[in-house]
């Protein structure tokens, strides 16, 4: 990869780092703060959790389409600005129907299809795919930094102070797009990395891609669902306070990461990728049907390993310090 390449890639993906920081540090915490909110119930909190992804699917293609008229940068700055005016509203907000209008501008500044087009725009077709993996990881490592932060973030400075930070994150993401990323020579379509508006019918009746878009949908949905649950399970089951549950999610996604590299591994160098993806699924059916019946079984041997693992070496630790 040449450096200007490298250089725009690594600018674009920060870019998407520092926006989705902000939305996935909200999820441990959310749950229990929204409690909190007047007007709140069961639905309205997951609503407001969710919502965002409604209003960032609806808009990505339109996000997309409009770069290639107005510019990829100005959209990109446009959908910043989005995202922090609604986390602004949200940090505001002492209603659940106030967080729920922040939630939804936040997803609003769908910038993601354009970041994409962007990277196409400022790398050449040979290193397209290595640039484009650049930006996945940096998603990747955005949601495990995000998931064991938020908990401890909140913890000073509240969930409100969350979503405040998140107005600051969307300021960098901007100075970032204005100041580092180079502009593009030109406006190009790619088919690999925006929409085509003369394909989106074939797309939409293709049965291969549209379950996989289900599976897709479903996955975020149990994501999102359980973060609803988990929070809260683990504070009145276990005892763990919530700017403490990041003990625990830190070994599940160390052993997650450990577990998918070799099945990546095994998909790519074999030739195995549905093998690998229904397993995959399988184990995720395994782990939802192992939750619902043995809830007590699993809070028991999270309170051992909470117990055992983290607060015994913690006490041992302050009587040696």
């Amino acid at each position: 990869m040449k450096p200007q390449e490298l250089r725009a890639s690594a600018a674009l993906a920060a870019v998407f780092s520092v926006r989705l920081l902000g939305l996935f540090m909200i999820y441990p915490v959310f749950a229990a703060y929204a409690g909190t909110l007047a007007g709140a119930n069961p639905y309205l909190i997951g609503e407001a959790l969710g919502i965002y992804g409604l209003t960032q699917g609806l808009l990505q293609i339109p996000f997309g389409l409009l770069s290639d008229r107005i510019g990829r940068k100005v959209m990109i700055v446009f959908g910043l600005a989005l995202f922090g005016l609604g986390s602004a509203v949200a940090a505001i907000s002492t209603t659940i129907g106030g967080v729920i209008i922040g939630r939804a501008l936040q997803g609003g500044g769908a910038v993601g299809s354009v970041i994409l087009a962007l990277v196409a725009d400022l790398t050449g077709e040979d290193n397209r795919t290595a640039a484009m993996a650049m930006v996945g990881v940096t998603i990747g490592a955005s949601f495990l930094v995000a998931l064991l932060a938020g908990p401890v973030v909140a913890s000073f400075i509240g969930v409100a102070g969350i979503f405040w930070l998140m107005v600051a994150l969307g300021l960098v993401g901007i100075a970032i797009t204005q100041f580092v990323v180079p502009n593009p020579p030109r406006i190009r379509v790619h088919r690999d990395a925006e929409a085509v508006p003369a394909l989106l019918g074939a797309v939409l009746r293709n049965r291969e891609l549209l379950r996989l878009d289900l599976g897709i949908f479903a996955l975020h949905a149990m994501l999102t669902a359980s973060f609803l649950v988990v929070p809260d399970l683990l504070r009145s089951t276990v005892g763990v306070a919530v700017h403490d549950q990041w003990l625990l999610y830190l070994p599940v996604l160390l052993i997650s990461i450990a577990a998918m590299v070799p099945a990546i591994i095994v998909a790519e160098k074999y030739r195995r990728m549905k093998g690998v993806f229904v397993s995959a699924v399988l184990g995720l059916l395994a782990s939802q049907i192992m939750l619902f019946f043995s809830l007590t079984l699993s809070s028991s041997v999270a309170a051992i390993f909470y117990r055992e693992i983290v607060l015994r070496p913690a006490a041992v630790a302050e009587v040696f310090a």
